[in-house]
């Protein structure tokens, strides 16, 4: 069981050093095209998994605990404090956006330093949301299977891959060599195992606010996208591209969730 949580947890981290790994293989930056369509793709990933993995759940442990018509508001509460959280955290770390990666606000921090503190600290709540999922199928909980776990971590990998391509690409650009611009992008990556793994210890302790954690999770998620996502896919000309490819993530992390959970 343990070895099973472990390489869920490991599959969101694994896609970001794939995609940092890209640098090797890529003589330049990504065509605005291909921009276009990764973070389409990315963000229907993501709205499904926040939706299927996370949200229902929520929704569906709260009517289990007896809240009745009130079983909304451990989704709505913890869905607006996931979006908070990352609303402070653009305030804290530099705004990022694929096509403005290097820019930032002043500080004594190089840009380069900055830019991956931004998407590490970004990966922390998707290493949260697959760490709780497991926690609460470690637990028996009947809502929650292993399959729907693995098929959120499988999400979040599928939306890591552009994200870990998206560091270490520009970062070679700037003059770091494809080795190093690729440590910083699986660097980046870290976290998520970690957090997950700190949640999954910490199970026993968070199964009574289960829902709540469960819908912070998805506020993250879809602050991603709202913030970051939909503009990258939509900006310029070109953006059917990104609409199309929205919607087929959307698709695949529906079916995955559907068929597997």
């Amino acid at each position: 069981m343990y070895w099973i949580i472990a390489k869920g947890l490991l599959i969101p981290f694994l896609g970001t050093a794939l995609g940092a790994a890209c640098v090797f293989f890529m003589k330049k930056e990504m065509s605005a095209e291909v921009q276009k369509m990764l973070s389409g793709f990315a963000g229907g990933v993501m709205v499904a998994a926040s939706v299927w993995s996370l949200l229902i759940p929520s929704l569906n442990l709260a009517d289990e605990a007896g809240m009745g018509r009130l079983s909304f508001v451990p989704a709505v509460v913890g869905f607006c404090i996931g979006m908070v959280f990352l609303l402070i955290l653009d305030h804290v770390i530099p705004h990022m956006h694929i096509d403005e990666t290097m820019e930032g606000p002043k500080t004594n921090l190089n840009k380069t330093t900055m830019m991956v503190l931004a998407v590490t600290l970004h990966n922390i709540p998707e290493g949260m949301a697959v760490g709780i999922l497991y926690a609460g199928w470690l637990n028996g909980n009947a809502n929650i299977t292993e399959a729907a776990a693995m098929a959120l971590a499988l999400g979040i990998a599928i939306q890591n891959f552009p994200e870990g391509a998206i560091i270490s690409m520009p970062l070679h650009s700037k003059g770091l060599s494809k080795s190093k611009a690729c440590w910083m992008g699986v660097l980046s990556g870290i976290v998520e195992p970690l957090f997950g793994f700190i949640t999954v210890l910490l199970s026993s302790l968070i199964l009574p606010v289960l829902p709540y954690l469960l819908s912070f999770a998805a506020g993250a998620m879809i602050y991603v996208v709202v913030e970051e996502l939909v503009p990258e896919m939509a900006e310029g000309k070109h953006s059917n591209i990104g609409t199309v490819m929205f919607m087929l993530g959307f698709s695949l992390m529906m079916v995955l969730d559907v068929a597997l959970g």
